[in-house]
């Protein structure tokens, strides 16, 4: 079987139309197939994903971050979601025919070479981590863009574990295999960004929230949002965790009135919040007419009704 992966990699640019569509062009190839394009103004940022064979996937990724490392500068870069570099995250998602195991290994030949060829000091994480400090991407963010800057100098634990311990305008980038994540983000009825804050403390594993979930607060168009990683939606659903967002609003006399989600999700992700929802067994999924036609005809398209 011809292994398939995924590619989610985040730039530090949601503002540019012609360097994000720059960037996805780079990115387009016969052999990758590109996904989706999330891009945020207020959080400056973009997120990619596309698929394809590992060999495929990783040209691709380096033709980019080329472009990002020559046109973004983070010393002038503002924006309200946490980074280190003009290609911030690299990650690599296993989807068919390799395991989580083997993507690690080869995210970290892939991150060496990345170094050599852009000059950027690289950082390994989740699966491809060489140290227990750097399994969790808020652990080597800590600080910032800038705060990495003056830290990777002078602190010994804070040095790259590929490339120079140096920072450039283009930043450090972060790289390594992950599980799928699914980053969803909800916006309150207020402009207090206090709540937003209060609320992700509250749902997050790091201060004795929901497994697997990760969170942050921000303002973006005015409105507070609590930004969300779902790590692992097996342990944690997204049903759950909307429950524990709106239970913590209304705590704080405020409410959830919008969601949006960033990039792509596993359908099973949605299927068990909406199975959550409703109260069904996981077995009702068995029910759906789509399933129930294709394993008779072969083609599992969704129905369409007028």
């Amino acid at each position: 079987m011809t292994a398939l992966i995924e590619c989610v990699p985040n730039f530090s640019e949601g503002r540019d139309r012609t360097l994000i569509d720059a960037i996805a062009d780079a990115i387009a190839a016969p052999e990758v197939m590109l996904l989706d394009i999330h891009s945020d103004a207020d959080h400056h940022r973009t997120v990619y994903t596309f698929a394809g064979t590992p060999d495929a996937v990783e040209a691709a990724m380096l033709r980019a971050a080329r472009i990002a490392v020559e046109r973004i500068d983070l010393t002038g870069h503002r924006g309200q979601h946490p980074r280190i570099g003009a290609v911030d995250v690299i990650p690599f998602v296993p989807l068919e025919g390799i395991t989580l195991h083997a993507l690690a290994g080869r995210a970290r030949t892939f991150a060496r070479h990345y170094a050599e060829a852009t000059g950027v000091p690289v950082y390994l994480y989740e699966a491809s981590a060489l140290r227990p400090g750097r399994v969790n991407l808020a652990d080597i963010r800590r600080g910032g863009y800038e705060g990495l800057r003056e830290a990777v100098m002078t602190d010994p634990a804070r040095a790259p574990d590929f490339g120079a311990a140096r920072l450039g305008a283009a930043g450090a980038t972060v790289i390594g295999a992950r599980a799928p994540l699914i980053a969803f983000n909800a916006y309150l009825d207020s402009a207090d960004v206090t709540i937003a804050r209060s609320i992700a403390r509250t749902i997050r594993e790091s201060s004795g929230g929901l497994a697997c979930v990760r969170a942050i607060g921000v303002q973006v168009g005015g409105r507070a949002q609590v930004s969300i990683n779902v790590i692992d939606f097996r342990r944690t659903s997204l049903y759950t965790i909307m429950r524990a967002v709106d239970e913590a609003a209304r705590q704080h006399g405020a409410a959830v009135v919008e969601t949006e989600l960033v990039g792509l999700m596993p359908q099973a992700a949605l299927l068990q919040a909406g199975l959550e929802a409703l109260r069904l067994p996981p077995q009702a999924v068995e029910k759906l007419l789509e399933r129930r036609l294709g394993a008779v005809t072969g083609n599992y398209r969704e129905v369409v009704f007028e």
